[in-house]
């Protein structure tokens, strides 16, 4: 179901884009390739007018093919050519050679100079102006090859000579071609890549580190090496791969074509869902970067798999199955590799204390949704903790909870961003949002497609919680499917599934997880650590130089001034104590100030006694801003 919507506007600031495979000198972006098609253009318009002799052979064999070509030459060119050659006709009409040697990859090497390792079938053929003659090479000059207007074929090469960067396999390459159609580089969309070749790019640059993992698959970060560690490159490209570093993949084992593995994993439709929501939604404030996708086959490679050794042996999370293991992942495993913006830490993984985190987390989170309604009608339908990510915006990367100091030096009118943490949405396999189709023609814009996953096929409705957060997620999980069935999100009882339901545009399931979400905010945080008054006063100033003779006494002319200094000398230290009291009680009557405004949303988002008008995320956002909850600044 598709129909013609007009493209929104995006509220909020956006960061610059997203850094690119600065590592990999073979993949330029799919814009670069636009130049490469119009050399390929004129290359091709040059050799229009030539005949081409296909055979597939080394330069060095040159002689050999010219030789070849002239025993098959018609008797009667023979004749006239011995008949030229004994009457010793003018030089002129014997012309200087025109051998060209043409590479398959001749476009590309121009263009970004690729490496010998990337460079894919191969072919060496010689090209001939038609009506000239060669020389041989012993010096003699060669009889006139007549044009051939037989239609061009080209040798395949057998498998074993081709580059093992990539797989080629007809069937498996077209099964995974919609993911391939996401890719922006031209290597990444070439062809499945062997999972080897493909880490091999990085290996001398970077190391794994394996982040964390989930049902759909692991996330993985590239640290750049130490300067001892790694090759020696300019200061500019040092700088790009810093940058890159920055950034986490998310490696996702995909479902076999047919077969046992054929509905174990993730489906290629789900992850093309996912890779399109990313590019889509990329441009909003608060959702994740995206930088690239790859399809790669293998076992892992051995910075991966040690990297996923490690975080078996330190963290107490791991429960995906071991890569290395041939009974849970066959030697011909596909995996999808999504390039990300690394956003930080898990929200589950953080410890928070402060109501100024708690604020700028749930509003950053609710702003963004807000966003993202407005732009794709998105639905999250999955934003428990782990799928939130914050990082601190403070030059030493500290999430702390604000002193007073910065509390003073970040003021807002609203309160909002004073703990110097942003927020991050990520993992989209199970959300929903209408994408714009903009690759189609002109005739076809505005028509949008629905990206949605069927929710009632993943199980997720009757699991039990074995605690309390636990129980509390999947009860959300209820209430978010009553949200869509019946519009009472509270109505948990459970109905027959109705198909295609789940691409519909419910978006008060936005405002379900946002309960869920403050819900464990407020739960969840730990004690505030307690600041001294202290902390707002200036550095104690060291002591004035002792006099020698203790005993003198300093005569003063002016009575009254030394009397006035003395006043100030002793009312300064209170009248700086007073005013570090009187900024400590801004700050608390501010905190309980924030504390009340949560409370009120708890209210507002109650699933039966909730504001009635409150349908969405922009809906809950216009209502902290005309309760000025939230500034206009905060938003825009």
């Amino acid at each position: 179901m598709a129909r013609t919507v007009a493209q929104r506007r995006v509220y909020g600031k956006r960061k610059n884009n997203a850094p690119r495979a600065v590592f990999d000198q073979n993949s330029p972006s799919r814009e670069t390739s636009k130049a490469i098609d119009a050399t390929v253009e004129a290359i091709q318009s040059k050799l229009a007018g030539v005949t081409i002799n296909d055979r597939s052979l080394a330069p060095s064999r040159e002689v050999e093919v010219q030789e070849h070509a002239e025993d098959h030459k018609p008797k009667e060119q023979d004749d006239k050519g011995a008949e030229s050659q004994s009457t010793g006709g003018p030089s002129s009409h014997v012309s200087e050679p025109q051998n060209t040697f043409v590479s398959a990859d001749t476009s590309t090497e121009q263009s970004s100079k690729e490496s010998s390792d990337e460079i894919q079938n191969h072919q060496t053929i010689e090209v001939r102006v038609p009506g000239q003659s060669s020389q041989r090479s012993n010096g003699r000059a060669s009889k006139e090859i007549p044009p051939i207007t037989k239609e061009r074929t080209v040798k395949k090469k057998p498998d074993g000579r081709r580059s093992s960067g990539f797989v080629h396999d007809p069937h498996l390459n077209t099964y995974v071609a919609p993911i391939l159609k996401e890719a922006l580089s031209p290597i990444a969309s070439q062809s499945i890549q062997r999972f080897g070749a493909w880490a091999s790019k990085s290996a001398k640059m970077f190391h794994v580190e394996k982040l964390a993992e989930g049902s759909y698959g692991e996330v993985y970060k590239l640290h750049l090496r130490e300067e001892s560690a790694r090759p020696m490159v300019s200061k500019s490209k040092l700088a790009k791969l810093r940058m890159y570093g920055d950034g986490v993949f998310k490696v996702v084992p995909l479902n076999a074509p047919r077969g046992p593995g054929s509905k174990k994993f993730t489906s290629v439709e789900e992850i093309v869902s996912e890779a399109r929501m990313l590019k889509y939604l990329d441009p909003i404030p608060g959702f994740a970067r995206f930088r690239e996708i790859h399809v790669v086959q293998g076992r892992f490679p051995e910075p991966f798999q040690e990297a996923w050794d490690y975080y078996k042996e330190t963290k107490d999370d791991c429960m995906n199955p071991n890569p290395a293991s041939k009974k849970s992942y066959p030697d011909t495993q596909l995996w999808a590799i999504v390039e990300m913006d690394d956003a930080g830490c898990e929200l589950e993984k953080f410890s928070w204390s402060s109501i100024f985190q708690i604020y700028d987390i749930f509003w950053g989170v609710a702003m963004a949704l807000a966003r993202a309604e407005e732009y794709a009608m998105f639905e999250h339908r999955d934003l428990h903790l782990g799928n939130v990510c914050i990082r601190s915006t403070r030059s030493n990367g500290s999430m702390e909870p604000p002193s007073a100091l910065d509390i003073v030096r970040n003021f807002s009118p609203s309160g909002f961003g004073t703990s110097s943490i942003e927020t991050t949405i990520i993992d989209y396999s199970l959300s929903r949002a209408n994408l714009l189709l903009a690759d189609l023609p002109d005739e076809s814009e505005g028509v949008v497609e629905i990206a949605s996953s069927d929710l009632d096929k993943k199980q997720i409705f009757d699991a039990v919680g074995e605690d309390e957060d636990e129980a509390l997620l999947r009860d959300t999980y209820r209430y978010m499917r009553a949200t869509l069935y019946t519009g009472e999100p509270s109505q948990t009882q459970k109905c027959r599934d109705i198909p295609g339901i789940w691409a519909e545009y419910a978006p008060r399931t936005n405002l379900v997880w946002l309960l869920f979400l403050l819900k464990n905010l407020l739960k969840n945080r730990k004690p505030e650590p307690v600041e001294h008054s202290s902390t707002m006063q200036p550095a104690r100033q060291a002591l004035a130089v002792c006099s020698p003779n203790r005993k003198t006494t300093i005569r003063t002319l002016d009575s009254d001034k030394s009397t006035k200094t003395q006043v100030q000398a002793n009312t300064e230290p209170l009248a700086k104590e007073h005013q570090s009291k009187g900024m400590q009680n801004k700050i608390a009557k501010l905190k309980q100030t924030l504390e009340d405004r949560m409370q009120a949303v708890l209210e507002l988002l109650d699933l039966e006694k909730g504001h009635e008008d409150m349908c969405c995320a922009a809906d809950l956002v216009a209502y902290a801003m005309d309760s000025q909850w939230l500034v206009e600044q905060d938003f825009f």
